[in-house]
């Protein structure tokens, strides 16, 4: 049975590890690989479906199934935002050292009062009779009959239950903030950085339909501080053909150094290259969500790749997610009266009135309304758009390539195959469900 210290709207774990509001995905199951022989049975749990708005509003879960506990990850950030117990009995609980729930000492109404105090009168559930009892980034659940409801009002201690009927706690929820109804992932603590550099956002630097570069958000940590005041932002912008040196200053020394021992996209040149000893190798920062290819024979930069992420993908929890933005140019149709890409309303209400000016410009000039079939508009791509959305807008070039990701040593791909499709210098790697997995920018011949 797990023994763990609980600490209000930060964290639930043990003298060796803990589970940290704010810490990404990949962190707690690194946790969890680490403890393989104490955690046991543990499920993830995500929404599959090609519908935009229903896979990102679902949380991505990580279920301790026999430990009772249940993580919940932001499905946009991927970031912790609620640890729930929702089996009291299978772990033992203490707070500032006490067990308030073990086997010996059960967590009733009573217990929860006397080790952590007075908070505000609970909050009752008719529908569902569950009394909730919160304290900040804190959270009890008990199962009340609603006959005692007229009481709560009065305070826990006013509670009067039979002998041995009192409340037990059925479920505890560790957050951030006030609201447990709406909780939200806080910024990843300096504790789960581990002077790191990660990853704010990124823009893909594009110039007439070619790719230039990158710019990069950046934070990480002084090394020395827990607290959130030590995080340290800066920006930082690679383009193609920088020198590996130039990418290290620029981004830090990578997490792994890869060499590709076979090129099997090859056989879809027409110049395919003979043998040779040389091999391109990437820079690979998992943090970051981005691969750097730099070419044998130069040691430059020519290839980038940014990693969605996203469930049930081959590499899914290799990397973190990367937040990209990726402005692309496509010609405006007359009766595009709707938004390219799906996007925040913020920016989409933005861009709405950008089409009203326009609009209000052509019906003051009918010799523009010719123009207005082939004018070139940008938008911008994110890492949560879907291919349905932006496949319909733009022409890729050619079918799909399937990319099935098997080798001599991996001769099976339990996620399935994924789509690779070619639009000016960019590949989309698209999933099943529609969602894009990766894009890859390469350096065209005409910009190199």
């Amino acid at each position: 049975m797990l023994e763990l210290e609980v600490y209000p709207e930060q964290s639930l774990g043990s003298e060796k590890w803990e589970f940290v509001l704010g810490m990404h995905f990949s962190q707690a199951v690194a946790i969890i690989q680490h403890q393989v022989g104490t955690i046991r049975g543990v499920h993830v749990l995500y929404s599959d479906t090609c519908f935009l708005q229903t896979s990102l509003e679902t949380d991505l879960v990580l279920n301790l199934s026999q430990d009772g506990i249940q993580l919940f990850f932001d499905p946009l950030c991927q970031r912790l935002k609620v640890i729930e117990v929702y089996n009291m009995k299978a772990v033992k609980l203490k707070y500032c050292g006490i067990t308030f729930s073990s086997p010996e000492v059960i967590p009733s109404i009573e217990q929860i009062d006397h080790s952590f105090g007075a908070t505000h009168p609970g909050v009752y559930d008719f529908e569902r009779q569950i009394l909730a009892i919160n304290f900040p980034g804190l959270s009890f659940f008990f199962a009340v009959d609603q006959k005692y409801q007229s009481t709560l009002n009065k305070g826990l201690g006013s509670l009067l239950f039979p002998t041995g009927a009192s409340p037990i706690v059925s479920k505890m929820l560790v957050y951030s903030g006030n609201n447990p109804s709406d909780p939200r992932p806080p910024p990843m603590p300096a504790s789960c950085i581990h002077n790191l550099i990660h990853l704010d956002s990124l823009l893909v630097l594009r110039d007439c339909g070619k790719t230039r570069g990158l710019r990069l958000n950046l934070f990480t940590d002084d090394g020395r501080s827990r607290h959130h005041e030590s995080r340290h932002t800066f920006m930082r912008t690679i383009h193609f053909g920088a020198s590996c040196q130039e990418v290290a200053v620029g981004l830090g020394a990578p997490s792994r150094v890869f060499y590709k021992s076979e090129d099997k996209m090859k056989i879809h040149n027409a110049h395919a290259r003979k043998a040779t000893t040389r091999s391109d190798f990437f820079f690979n920062y998992f943090t970051l969500g981005l691969d750097v290819l730099f070419d044998a024979k130069t040691q430059r930069a020519k290839k980038f790749v940014l990693h969605t992420n996203f469930p049930g993908h081959y590499n899914f929890n290799m990397y973190h997610r990367c937040d990209f933005e990726l402005p692309l140019t496509v010609p405006r149709q007359p009766e595009d009266a709707t938004q390219l890409i799906d996007l925040p309303s913020t920016i989409t209400e933005e861009e709405e009135e950008d089409d009203e000016d326009d609009d209000d410009d052509d019906d003051d000039d009918d010799d523009d309304d010719d123009d207005d079939i082939v004018r070139e508009k940008e938008r911008r791509v994110q890492s949560v758009t879907l291919w349905d959305t932006l496949g319909s807008r733009i022409k890729a070039r050619g079918r799909p390539v399937v990319l099935h990701r098997s080798s001599s040593t991996n001769t099976s791909n339990p996620f399935g195959s994924t789509f690779c499709y070619a639009y000016q210098d960019i590949i989309f790697e698209v999933m099943a469900n529609g969602h894009i997995a990766s894009v890859t920018l390469y350096e065209s011949e005409e910009a190199a």
